[in-house]
């Protein structure tokens, strides 16, 4: 609803923040990185049931709270950190989040005022018609947190330009914190330049003050190179984007960040158009005006998601793709379809489909796992997390990872049914990597073809600004090939990047 899965190497289906951390931070979570209500509620219910609490009244405070604090320094333990930063999403005064404020609340009082800082962020509107900046709802939401005890320490002013120096002053004064603790977020063209934003404008000193901690300057040298690569490129290249929530790009979001973390690192800008698969799934061919779309890119995402809604209009699409030599790269569902357009076109397997889309079908290429069959609970039971899987030498795959063996992490139920293996080989698909133990398929790709890979994982959520995820380097550097290629004077030669 509110964006993707992110998915943890310890197999955690968590809030998409926590792929944004990982790629500001480089490090890997857990999935206890992510405190839910219903974990929380869940756990005290479990011990009251076991006769944990005495035959006391079990209530929001303590016995909530106590849990939601047992789970933030449990983290921070395990961690072993000097700062542990916990977001408490959600707007100031909606219910869900009461439970939580009042655990930081508490957090205040047992830790002290040296050891904890509270950071509110809040929305600045700015009234077009006069360029005024309209503090008055981060007046309110200060209000708000004062109400229920918890007195800001900075305020972060989330805007669209930084703040002229009377609406800083209102807002400390209103906050009742100093000047020197209110920054501004705003609008910024690369995401990750507002780390040194912020800096600039003190924040790094004033915190590391506060803390009592060392202030040792930040070298921000290695941050400002890919900040660089961002900003400023050499080439662009557009790619088509298709999937069936396209709606909401938050859905795909850390696969648009890897395609920019690729490009960066490629001197290139990559642009992405859009095309919504539910509008293909009728009729035997694409429609011309998408046909121009697909021409006009110069290669194809075929994005994840579940059920029949758009798999038809992907399928042609991987179908276009594939005949018309532009490079193409599927994720997930991307590939188990991408087996599907394999098995019929070339295979001759009509009627060849997935059993999650036709359970039916006469030729099941993609089927269920397995050890699915006995699964009956639908959250947190499918194949998660990070995997080893096994690369083919001489392949595309074995080429851009450079070694043998390498972790992708998962979220699926299907895979590449065995029983087709053999039949799909022998008509030219190639199956570049496996499994540890070669029960599974995990790449997929064609020789005779500038660039089509699909795999059953999820690399765009390993993917670093600084360290590209190697599957989406080798797809943007195709498409940037492609795009060379198609501009280039005839009897003239082109330098790959």
């Amino acid at each position: 609803m509110h964006g993707e899965v992110f998915v943890t190497e310890d197999g955690g289906e968590v809030d998409l923040d926590l792929g944004h951390y990982e790629r500001f931070l480089d490090v890997d979570l857990s999935k206890d990185n992510n405190i839910t209500t219903g974990q929380v509620y869940m756990a005290v219910i479990d011990a009251e049931r076991k006769g944990k609490y005495l035959g006391k009244c079990v209530q929001i405070i303590p016995h909530i709270t106590d849990e939601v604090k047992r789970r933030i320094r449990s983290v921070a333990q395990r961690s072993n950190v000097d700062v542990t930063l916990i977001e408490c999403g959600g707007t100031t005064g909606d219910i869900e989040g009461l439970p939580f404020l009042e655990a930081i609340r508490q957090m205040r009082l047992e830790e002290g005022p040296s050891n904890t800082l509270f950071v509110h962020v809040a929305l600045v509107p700015i009234l077009e018609v006069t360029g005024e900046f309209k503090t008055k709802p981060l007046q309110h939401s200060v209000q708000e947190l004062r109400r229920i005890g918890i007195q800001p320490d900075v305020v972060v002013a989330r805007c669209k330009y930084p703040l002229d120096e009377d609406s800083k002053k209102k807002i400390a004064l209103y906050s009742n914190v100093p000047e020197e603790a209110v920054f501004t977020s705003y609008d910024v063209e690369c995401i990750y330049e507002l780390p040194m934003i912020l800096d600039e404008q003190g924040m790094g000193n004033y915190i590391c003050r506060r803390l009592m901690l060392n202030n040792v300057q930040a070298d921000w040298s290695p941050w400002k190179e890919v900040v660089m690569r961002y900003k400023f490129h050499r080439y662009e290249v557009n790619v088509c984007m298709c999937g069936k929530y396209t709606k909401l790009k938050d859905s795909y979001i850390s696969i648009i960040e890897a395609l920019k973390h690729a490009g960066a690192s490629l001197e290139t800008k990559v642009n992405m158009t859009w095309l919504e698969a539910t509008l293909l799934d009728q009729g035997e061919e694409i429609p011309k005006e998408y046909q121009e779309i697909l021409d006009s890119c110069d290669g194809v995402v075929v994005l994840p998601g579940f059920g029949a809604r758009g798999a038809e209009g992907k399928i042609k699409v991987i179908k276009y793709a594939r005949e018309n030599k532009i490079p193409f790269l599927g994720i997930c569902f991307g590939m188990q379809l991408a087996v599907v357009e394999f098995a019929r076109s070339v295979a001759r397997l009509k009627g060849a489909n997935t059993t999650e889309l036709d359970p039916s079908t006469s030729h099941p290429v993609v089927d269920l796992l397995p050890e699915q069959h006995r699964v009956e609970e639908m959250g947190g039971t499918m194949r998660l997390g990070a995997q080893a899987t096994v690369l083919e030498p001489g392949t595309k795959v074995y080429e851009l990872y450079g070694r043998p063996i390498i972790f992708e992490r998962h979220r699926h139920r299907y895979e590449i049914n065995p029983a087709y293996w053999s039949l799909l080989q022998s008509y030219g698909m190639v199956f570049s990597g496996y499994s540890v133990d070669k029960r599974r398929v995990e790449f997929i790709e064609l020789k005779d073809h500038p660039f089509f890979v699909a795999t059953q994982a999820h690399p765009e959520f390993k993917s670093r600004p600084n360290r590209p995820s190697p599957l989406f380097y080798g797809f943007v550097k195709a498409c940037l090939e492609r795009r060379l290629r198609r501009s280039v004077v005839p009897g003239s030669s082109i330098k790959s990047p």
